[in-house]
């Protein structure tokens, strides 16, 4: 039998699917437990009714919510073992491809999408290729749309870019103004940002490659496998999918319809 808190909790997600669409009922309970709570102590308030109940009639407080919920950590090139791995064994793949399309599933702030997209540029796939970046999060979708992000983390993204086999001086990639660096408007012009829900929503057909770095972590079991059968029904034949590092498809049901392409950096492909 539930506990008045997990009871509280699960008429908590339902109110929030029902009113706005947002679907965390298959998350992982001890992230959303989590997260919630700090909320509550953040919000002054005295339990999860009383967030129900705000909600419903309060569309701002609800976003709100919507950012504490939503996974929002991220960094340019982010563990630049990756990046090397995809400039290395993934991109000799998409050049043999006359057009790219890549999917990456949970851009949040944007960072890794731009990441991206510097490394294609590099590489001369820059403009045969076009990037959709999606999130559930449409206030992470605008940041990342505006490529803008705090100047003091530049030294930090430079060091992950050399590390990650970056080809030029980093610097040349975005504009200092006051404390905000912008990222380099050849960039954006090949990347599509979209809402999308992997809990609700369907595919983006005739994928190249997709990137869904540690999104999958705080699903439960099911959403994980309805998330990967996304991603197995968007790509194309021998398509790729990369996943963060601590996750994996070893307990989906698409276990056997993928190969380990990069078992260290989890990068799969698709078998047919």
């Amino acid at each position: 039998m539930a506990n008045n808190e997990g009871i509280e909790i699960q008429l908590l997600l339902e109110a929030i699917f029902l009113k706005y669409g947002y679907d965390f009922r298959n998350y992982s309970k001890a992230s959303v437990k989590r997260r919630l709570k700090y909320f509550l102590t953040k919000s002054h308030l005295p339990n999860y009714a009383s967030i129900q109940h705000k909600l419903l009639n309060d569309s701002a407080f609800f976003g709100s919510l919507l950012l504490e919920l939503s996974i929002n950590v991220t960094e340019m090139f982010r563990d630049p073992s990756y990046f090397r791995a995809l400039r290395e064994s993934v991109i000799p793949v998409l050049k043999t491809y006359p057009f790219i399309k890549i999917w990456h599933a949970g851009c949040s702030t944007g960072e890794e999408v731009y990441s991206m997209a510097i490394l294609l540029k590099e590489e001369g796939l820059l403009n045969k290729s076009i990037i959709y970046a999606t999130d559930m999060n449409e206030e992470v979708l605008r940041k990342a749309k505006e490529g803008i992000y705090p100047l003091d983390k530049m030294k930090e993204y430079t060091m992950n870019y050399q590390r990650a086999g970056g080809k030029e001086s980093f610097a040349n990639y975005y504009t200092a103004k006051y404390n905000a660096a912008i990222m380099s408007k050849s960039l954006n012009k090949n990347l599509v940002f979209a809402q999308h829900n992997l809990a609700t929503d369907s595919i983006f057909g005739e994928m190249n490659l997709i990137i869904c770095r540690n999104v999958l972590i705080y699903f439960d079991k099911e959403l994980q496998s309805r998330s990967v059968g996304l991603f197995y029904d968007s790509l194309v034949r021998k398509g790729i999918l990369c996943l963060g590092s601590k996750e994996s498809l070893k307990f989906t049901r698409y276990n056997d319809k993928f190969t380990e392409f990069n078992m260290k950096e989890k990068i799969y492909r698709k078998c047919s």
